[in-house]
């Protein structure tokens, strides 16, 4: 003897094996008919689905605080300019932070920082962009490193 939840089942997987029939083939997915291109896009973009792109989202953390002083707003918005937006000039989003570290001496540090989002495509070109906006902070406001998060994300189409 077959529950009700057993029959709900059945009936999803009937009507869905019927919609591929009817409309020459696609997939059953939660009981929900995709048609057969919507899952080929789905199969595709992975688990970003039918209706978004996968890109990588790219956080950077730079600290203020450097051996003569401290980075000015201005010095940063200069940077922003410079070499952050020239690289990535689709958009960026920046904001300020509190950081906490712990020195080679054991002790812990405080620093204000800057945080950077980026969203980019995940080309070669996107990398060597981030990697040469790190070198030149580092290079110009005397860093010993900025941290650099990377993950994958899907943007809504």
């Amino acid at each position: 003897m077959s529950s009700a939840k057993d029959i709900r089942g059945l009936t999803k997987l009937t009507i869905g094996a019927m919609c591929a029939l009817l409309f020459g083939g696609g997939v059953v997915l939660g009981g929900a008919f995709l048609p057969q291109a919507a899952a080929q896009r789905t199969t595709v973009n992975g688990q970003c689905g039918a209706s978004s792109t996968a890109q990588l989202r790219t956080t950077l953390y730079f600290g203020l605080a450097r051996p003569k002083g401290s980075v000015s707003e201005l010095d940063w918005q200069i940077f922003l300019r410079d070499e952050v937006t020239a690289r990535f000039p689709e958009g960026l989003t920046v904001w300020d932070a509190n950081g906490q570290w712990r020195r080679s001496d054991g002790q812990v540090d405080h620093e204000g920082s800057k945080v950077l989002l980026l969203v980019h495509p995940d080309t070669a070109a996107a990398s060597a962009s981030v990697q040469a906006v790190i070198a030149r902070y580092r290079q110009k406001f005397d860093q010993e490193s900025v941290l650099w998060e990377t993950a994958r994300v899907c943007i809504a189409s």
